[in-house]
């Protein structure tokens, strides 16, 4: 009797060691399942990251920011004397304004302050004359790619952003802010560069009436000490449904609509650094687009 009673025991032992066996087995496989999952996820989300950092892929209006490739930065720096002059000034419907303040200054430079942020669809316009008039003075380097808000007026116009880039030249200084990105995050658009005490009270002094036309609008530049503008000087409507890679193409076209708002801004802004810098380089200052343009200046 005692050894039917061991071996029911015995088979019992046997049953429950094969269930928690079983059990293990089905744990590990849900954990390697789980783990796989997360791979996976880790896999896309890296892949996304590294287009985004490489500024991989094709340029689109709604696609995600990057890095302006060797395409773009040069049609931003090669635009022909020829296509500045033809196309002139008459589609820019703004212009730096002249001030009297004391001079902006960095590293014994003149200094160009750029106050904007990715969101802001007038921003993306004015990215484009503002880099292209200071790449006739310097040199950018990780020009940022980027568009603004999908939820805001002109949604997702493509542009530049100044966010990390870095700016060379005997010339000018270049400090470009972008305040925020264009992703919110809890109904705010994401912080993104904080500016300098002293850049913070010269966007707040000067960018009111009357130095400009409304107060507190993005985005804002100031030219030296000697001239500052702010808002847009042409519509953003303009840049819909272009791919960066287009827009920088079509500024050697003097008779695309794109050359003549983005060129003949940049001419504007272009003329106002020459009194900056004292008319230097001079190829640049006495071309006949700029000595054109600067008979404009102060004048909307």
């Amino acid at each position: 009797m005692s050894r039917r009673v061991e071996q029911k025991a015995r088979a019992r032992e046997k049953v429950a060691a094969q269930l928690a066996a079983q059990a293990r087995a089905e744990r590990r496989k849900r954990l390697l399942l789980a783990l796989g999952a997360v791979a996976v996820v880790v896999i896309v989300v890296g892949g996304l990251v590294a287009v985004r950092l490489a500024g991989g892929g094709k340029e689109s209006s709604t696609g995600p920011s990057g890095t302006a490739d060797a395409q773009i930065m040069t049609a931003l720096t090669s635009i022909p004397a020829t296509t500045f002059a033809a196309v002139g000034t008459d589609a820019a419907q703004a212009s730096p304004s002249a001030i009297t303040a004391p001079p902006l200054t960095s590293s014994g430079k003149p200094k160009v302050l750029y106050i904007g942020a990715e969101f802001c669809p007038y921003c993306a316009a004015e990215r484009w004359p503002v880099t292209v008039s200071l790449s006739r003075f310097g040199t950018f380097n990780n020009l940022g790619t980027t568009h603004s808000a999908g939820d805001d007026v002109f949604p997702n116009t493509p542009t530049l952003s100044f966010h990390g880039a870095t700016y060379t030249s005997q010339y000018l200084a270049f400090t470009g802010v972008e305040t925020t990105t264009n992703e919110k995050v809890n109904g705010n658009y994401a912080p993104l560069d904080t500016p300098t005490a002293a850049d913070q009270k010269i966007f707040d002094t000067y960018n009111q009436p009357p130095y400009v036309q409304s107060g507190g609008s993005i985005p804002f530049i100031d030219l030296g000490g000697k001239f500052v503008s702010s808002g847009a000087s042409y519509s953003p409507e303009l840049l819909a449904g272009k791919t960066q890679a287009e827009i920088a193409a079509a500024l050697k076209d003097s008779s695309s609509p794109i050359a003549k708002a983005i060129d003949g801004s940049a001419s504007l802004y272009t003329a106002a650094l020459c009194k900056v810098t004292g008319n230097q380089p001079t190829a640049v200052c006495t071309s006949d687009a700029v000595t054109a343009a600067a008979g404009k200046l102060g004048k909307s």
